[in-house]
């Protein structure tokens, strides 16, 4: 049910977010209804007991995309993480993501002291899926978590936007008014101010390394090659059909796809980002 309820939400964002602009309209109104989540994290994930080892030192925090939960779609990659001796947590944000990214990126940041202070430890990674790969470097830039985030792993993130979305200023429009009912698709919109803000100068800001997974199937993030960062020495940028050609997991499936989540692997257990020469088992 969470699944299908993710699935129909997600194809909403693009329907909603792409609606064509009418006439000039009144300041938009900002409509906030209440997703409801369950609070059920991923398979494994949340274990509060789970002790960092010399092998592990790195809690792993998983962060959902817009209108999912900590649990939706997340159950295989969770499971794969705890099976290679990760602690591995979760947290639902933003309304099911959809408030101003800003915001979620605050939920955050109180969300990986709470890691920190649990398990003893100085730094956390993160694997994200769609704006849960985008909204880390909010709180990485703007927040401080430059100093305490070790690496960042994107699974088709939408790191430069969606093409799909039409112009980021152009929410739902009603005859009087414009209303806006989900700020953080308005946000993912190719050429928004808040990815123009993010983006501006170092797209890879302090010590962390960065790794963005991408699928050529995404039809969410289009093209899917905007979830790709500037290259460099902490960068990795990588599409899975690169890997296994034969791998078709689309934006929904990117995190149930072996190929990704073994791509996810290698970056989470070496230092730096994923090795680029890695050849996972397809």
């Amino acid at each position: 049910m969470r699944r299908l309820l993710a699935t129909v939400m997600t194809a909403t964002t693009i329907l909603v977010v792409g609606a064509s602009p009418g006439p000039a309209a009144a300041e938009p109104i900002e409509i906030s209804p209440s997703y409801p989540t369950w609070g059920t994290p991923p398979d494994g994930a949340n274990d509060w007991s789970c002790t960092p080892t010399a092998d592990r030192p790195m809690p792993v925090i998983i962060v959902h995309g817009t209108f999912g939960d900590q649990k939706s779609l997340l159950d295989e990659l969770s499971r794969s993480m705890v099976d290679e001796g990760f602690c591995v947590y979760a947290l639902d944000y933003g309304n099911r993501g959809t408030r101003a990214i800003e915001d979620s990126a605050a939920e955050l940041e109180t969300f990986v002291g709470k890691v920190l202070e649990t398990t003893g430890s100085a730094k956390v990674s993160m694997v994200g899926h769609s704006q849960g790969g985008l909204m880390p470097r909010y709180y990485i830039k703007f927040l401080g978590g430059d100093q305490v985030v070790d690496d960042l792993v994107g699974l088709a993130p939408s790191n430069h936007g969606t093409s799909t979305s039409g112009p980021h200023d152009n929410p739902i429009t009603g005859s009087e008014a414009q209303v806006v009912f989900c700020r953080a698709c308005i946000q993912q919109a190719e050429g928004s101010e808040f990815l123009t803000n993010l983006n501006e100068g170092d797209e890879t800001p302090g010590p962390v390394s960065y790794t963005q997974i991408t699928t050529e199937y995404d039809t969410v993030v289009v093209p899917h090659t905007s979830g790709y960062l500037e290259p460099g020495e902490r960068t990795t940028n990588l599409t899975i059909q690169d890997k296994c050609p034969s791998d078709s997991a689309e934006h929904l499936q990117i995190p149930m796809s072996d190929t990704a989540i073994a791509l996810t692997l290698d970056a989470l257990s070496r230092d730096g980002a994923a090795d680029p020469t890695y050849q996972p088992t397809c």
